[in-house]
């Protein structure tokens, strides 16, 4: 026991009881003294000889004298069950808690006393000071059940936990005392402690619904009880705004917006885990996902085009037209959309990029001398400019980094800052070097991750260019063997985080002229029609550097009608 309250104890004249007071007519705000006088603490009357009859009332106008009512001692505190007047609980509530209070020498509310149980057995009083709302414990606290515990039995239908005492008597209250109320022992940054001290306990409830204080302690402290609940009892109470907690809300007489409240409390889901009957308006309103054409009808009938917010893997084994067909998407977006386009090509400076995408424009191979001195800069000029001049298209220019964190930073930029809709990485063996882990599998494992969470955070369309890993047998890559998803290099999440995967197909050894430049694309994968299989075969025209879609079916092995939805 601290010298605070032995001061009160020593200096104090105890209350004897309560009474309605004669002056204002509280019902239980008189407080008469062992000496024989009397203040009501709520108009703050003072009568020193209260109890000689020496005082006029409203009750004397019918001649009626009031009767002391005898009031149960808790100990040598002289505390008594009394109404909480600071909080606004009732002497019934405060007295079916076992909540006591101390009053000093003057009349003014001290302290609350507040018994802690273990097996029903009184073991310890936590005190509260309302003067400087400081908090000591008699006893021992150690083992404790939470306050209230002993109150109610094991089993029942509804158990609503608290932040604090107070508001465990003001929740029961305010629920009309009808349900379990009990409260966490010493506040929001115990409390995961005290609910797994006595998880057997609170488990035994069907519903758990977790009213603390509506701060950020608060709010994070039901979060991590809720975790460590049984999945689908916790249930979390959110008070209207304006409210911090429940004995606010009984001050301010919210009875029938706290009982809305506590009956929608929502059952806890843990973070990344949506209820979907609460996502109705979002389904219905949803942004529909707009898709451009491919340049080439095949693979617009198997994935019904390019979208945003997807990852698209090219892959391909060396030599066979990967970065071609890059060139021709980079340009074919410029050209077909007013979406900006970015750009990291890590095996080439940004001088061969601008070449590349200029040749497709000029259906001509100006990246190789002689070629280009046939156009002059007049040209150029005009071709540049019709391409690059509205700041639609953003290039890494720092051919041979090895920085990973460097390149993400710079992707990230070209998405958020440069506000690029679609950007082309080539490639991603690249970045793999660059993140120097001995582990290819695991490299690549990181590499796809974050590739994956920088489409789903910005929206943005990537197009991936991978290599495919060696083949056993006589023919490899280079011969035309049909790809699959295992022959892919270094990981199976680049198969499992992309959106879709395009193989390239090519006998690069074949005597027949035309299918040594005939790449077949296959799609591996396609997450938004799952719609697989050979889609088309485009064929490189060595003077202009132009690929086209073959018109002979043979190449594609397939015969379709089918609609291209463009």
């Amino acid at each position: 026991m601290g010298a605070y309250l032995l001061g009160i104890i020593m200096n104090s004249k105890f209350v004897k009881y309560h009474l309605p007071c004669p002056s204002c007519d509280s019902s239980d705000a008189l407080s008469v003294n062992e000496d024989g006088s009397a203040k009501c603490f709520s108009c703050h009357q003072f009568f020193p000889k209260y109890e000689t009859g020496n005082v006029q009332s409203k009750s004397y106008m019918n001649n009626t004298t009031p009767q002391p009512q005898p009031i149960q001692q808790l100990n040598a505190h002289g505390g008594v069950f009394a109404k909480l007047i600071d909080r606004g609980i009732a002497q019934e509530t405060a007295q079916k808690y076992g909540v006591k209070v101390v009053y000093d020498n003057s009349g003014r509310l001290a302290q609350h006393i507040y018994p802690y149980f273990i097996n029903n057995e009184l073991t310890a009083n936590k005190i509260r000071y309302t003067r400087d709302k400081r908090f000591s414990f008699e006893g021992s606290p150690s083992g404790v059940g939470l306050f209230g515990q002993n109150l109610f039995k094991e089993g029942g239908k509804y158990l609503t936990i608290t932040e604090g005492e107070c508001d465990a008597m003001a929740a029961y209250e305010l629920l009309g005392s009808k349900w379990a109320v009990v409260s966490i022992i010493k506040g929001a940054a115990s409390a995961v402690k005290d609910i797994k001290d006595n998880l057997e306990y609170v488990e035994s409830f069907d519903n758990i619904v977790l009213a603390f204080d509506k701060d950020k302690a608060g709010i994070e402290a039901s979060q991590k009880v809720a975790r460590i609940l049984k999945p689908g009892k916790a249930r979390i109470l959110t008070l209207p705004n304006g409210y911090k907690d429940a004995n606010e809300m009984l001050q301010k007489g919210k009875f029938q917006e706290f009982t809305k409240a506590w009956w929608d409390a929502k059952l806890y889901t843990p973070s990344g885990i949506i209820r979907v009957s609460e996502k109705q308006s979002q389904f219905l309103n949803r942004d529909k996902k707009e898709s451009i054409p491919f340049p080439w009808d095949g693979l617009n009938k198997k994935l019904y085009g390019l979208r945003q917010g997807e990852l698209l893997t090219l892959t391909g084994g060396t030599g066979l037209g990967k970065s071609s067909i890059t060139r021709e998407l980079e340009h074919w977006l410029i050209k077909q959309t007013n979406d900006r386009v970015g750009v990291i090509a890590l095996e080439e400076d940004w001088k061969r990029t601008v070449d590349g995408i200029l040749s497709i424009e000029a259906n001509s191979r100006l990246y190789i001398d002689h070629i280009r001195e046939d156009y002059d800069d007049t040209t150029l000029i005009d071709m540049f400019d019709k391409l690059f001049k509205d700041d639609k298209v953003f290039i890494h220019a720092h051919f041979g980094t090895n920085d990973i964190d460097d390149i993400f930073a710079k992707l990230r930029y070209l998405i958020v800052g440069c506000d690029c809709k679609w950007v082309v990485v080539d490639h991603l063996h690249m970045l793999v070097s660059a993140l120097a882990e001995g582990d290819e599998r695991r490299a690549i494992d990181n590499i796809m991750t974050r590739l994956r969470s920088m489409v789903e955070e910005t929206g943005a369309g990537i197009i991936l260019v991978s290599h495919l890993r060696r083949v056993d047998g006589n023919k490899g890559h280079e011969n035309g063997i049909e790809v699959s998803l295992s022959h892919l290099r270094g990981s199976n999440s680049i198969a499992q985080l992309s959106d879709c995967v395009i193989a390239l197909e090519r006998n690069q050894q074949s005597e027949d002229e035309l299918e040594a430049r005939t790449t077949r694309l296959r799609v591996l994968k396609s997450r938004y029609t799952g719609d697989v299989g050979m889609a088309t075969a485009l064929v490189y025209d060595k003077d202009t550097g132009r690929l086209s879609e073959h018109e002979d079916t043979e190449f594609t092995n397939e015969k379709t009608e089918d609609i291209i939805p463009f």
